[in-house]
């Protein structure tokens, strides 16, 4: 046989679609031409493949070989493609029977004595394979992260030879069974430990409970990081279907998985992380900051510190939970549903209105200082809290504070009633977020002329609705009220003290 065609997946962000490998030898001078796109990586796979072939033993076809990778109009990049190109060879050549590869994919990259080495994306790859109905055979370091994909045959290989061995049916390769535990030990950082600070716990139990985001604002020191970094520990544990979509974002990006799994993102990148770095791209785009914080937190420490493009540019996946990268040669598309924290200094030496130590900033500075956050970033952020210097007492308290478990119970209870609704009170659209509200005539006039007052959005009128909203799911109310309304209105107060209002 002369023809050989081969099965194999690309990978473009989080998906994988099917690449056929086509092998043809013909008579003419010896020669190896590989065409169908193919980036730097893969054109130099023919070396790669010719001396692993070599040296496993193989006869290498002294013919004119023509290689395709299909569909042609689809870019193809990385060591992936070895293994199938060699695999098609083997087939072509004769040497390796044609039905030997029916229902079955391969990917892996090959050394030039014929090992296997470990490529990336391996998750999304075995979940299209698995959507296909086929067996993935891989990399022995990618099976565990293959196996994640469920109802899938993984069959895992250190060698070239031991590939050919399998499909001779010489030596069956073991399908691999995945031993990643449900979801893997943590570290619990506990709300017990805050001392005081009782508006910005309640603040963090109702972002947890409504999927809200979060702004704290304070001097240095009072507890605003070790806040956010307990929001993870009050959020509900994730889905199967999460867990996966998280696991496959870290896979694209080559990140370990096992020692993640099931557990939320907590993302924390530099103010000095550029726009690209944040949001993802580059000129063979992959996933920032904000798809890394899918169904997690991203905690953006130093606010006004991240450059001003910086942040706007989150402005449109804070919205529609996605992120969609568009390059001359490539588009990629990757989720981005993240609860946003972040925290900032109330000025540039951040002892703005801080009763242990003056303030030595001019007026000027900070308005400069707190004009860095722009306006429409701040409608989007839905709750705005000030985190006070706890006092000595505070601090000296031996008694704990709420534990993380309880405020969780709260958390849990109140999702329970939003799942019932269809969707996360933070993503509730308008018609379902007047529904669920019900607001009788007297309160609608009320929130009018308060509105009115404070000159609030229309966005941040309905992120209002929203926080009332949850914060009724959390007190057992079937709808909220003026109390809710008044309290959801009070985490709007910074918003119009950092933009001058």
């Amino acid at each position: 046989m002369t023809l050989a065609i081969v099965r194999t997946r690309a990978g473009l962000g989080l998906e994988a679609p099917e690449v056929q490998v086509e092998v043809h030898l013909a008579n003419g001078l010896p020669g190896m031409t590989l065409v169908g796109l193919p980036e730097t990586a893969v054109r130099e796979s023919r070396e790669r493949v010719r001396s692993a072939l070599v040296n496993a033993g193989f006869d290498f076809p002294l013919r004119r070989i023509t290689l395709n990778l299909a569909p042609a109009d689809l870019p193809k990049d990385g060591g992936r493609f070895d293994l199938p190109i060699a695999l098609g060879l083997l087939v072509a050549s004769g040497q390796l029977p044609p039905e030997a590869l029916d229902d079955t994919e391969s990917a892996g990259e090959l050394a030039l004595d014929g090992t296997l080495r470990p490529v990336a994306g391996a998750l999304p790859l075995a979940l299209a394979t698995r959507a296909a109905g086929r067996r993935l055979i891989l990399p022995r370091a990618n099976a565990e992260e293959a196996a994640l994909a469920g109802d899938i045959e993984v069959l895992p290989a250190d060698h070239l030879l031991e590939v050919v061995a399998h499909l001779l049916g010489q030596a069956p390769i073991a399908p691999h069974r995945s031993s990643c535990p449900s979801r893997s030990p943590e570290a619990e950082l506990d709300l017990a430990e805050v001392r005081g600070q009782h508006q910005a716990r309640r603040a963090l139990e109702v972002a947890a409970a409504g999927g809200h985001n979060l702004l704290l604002a304070g001097p240095p020191g009072t507890g605003k990081t070790m806040l956010a970094s307990r929001l993870p520990g009050i959020l509900p544990p994730l889905t199967g279907d999460e867990a996966l979509e998280v696991a496959a974002v870290r896979s694209v990006c080559g990140l370990p998985i096992a020692e993640h799994w099931g557990r939320r993102p907590f993302r924390s990148p530099h103010h000095t992380a550029s726009a690209v770095a944040l949001v993802g791209g580059g000129s063979r785009p992959r996933p920032g900051e904000i798809s890394l914080a899918h169904h997690g937190v991203l905690f953006l420490d130093e606010l006004p510190e991240f450059p001003r493009q910086v942040l706007e540019v989150m402005r449109e996946p804070m919205e529609s939970g996605t992120i969609h990268i568009a390059r001359a040669h490539h588009e990629r598309r990757y989720p981005a549903c993240f609860q946003l924290v972040a925290a900032m200094n109330p000025c540039p030496c951040g002892h703005l209105g801080d009763p242990r130590r003056a303030c030595h900033c001019t007026a000027a500075q900070i308005q400069r200082y707190q004009a860095r956050l722009s306006g429409p970033l701040l409608d989007r952020i839905d709750l705005q809290v000030e985190v006070p210097a706890p006092s000595a007492e505070q601090l000296t308290a031996q008694a704990p504070g709420e534990s993380s478990a309880a405020v969780r119970e709260r958390v849990l209870a109140a999702r329970a009633r939003q799942r019932a609704r269809g969707a996360l009170n933070a993503h509730l659209a308008g018609g379902a977020l007047e529904d669920a509200c019900a607001l009788g005539g007297e309160d609608r006039a009320w929130l009018a002329g308060v509105l009115e007052r404070l000159q609030l959005s229309a966005r941040a009128f309905h992120r209002v609705l929203r926080v009332a909203l949850t914060l009724a799911d959390l007190s057992g109310e079937p709808r909220p009220g003026r109390d809710q309304l008044i309290e959801a209105i009070g985490y709007r107060q910074l918003d119009r003290l950092l933009s001058g209002g």
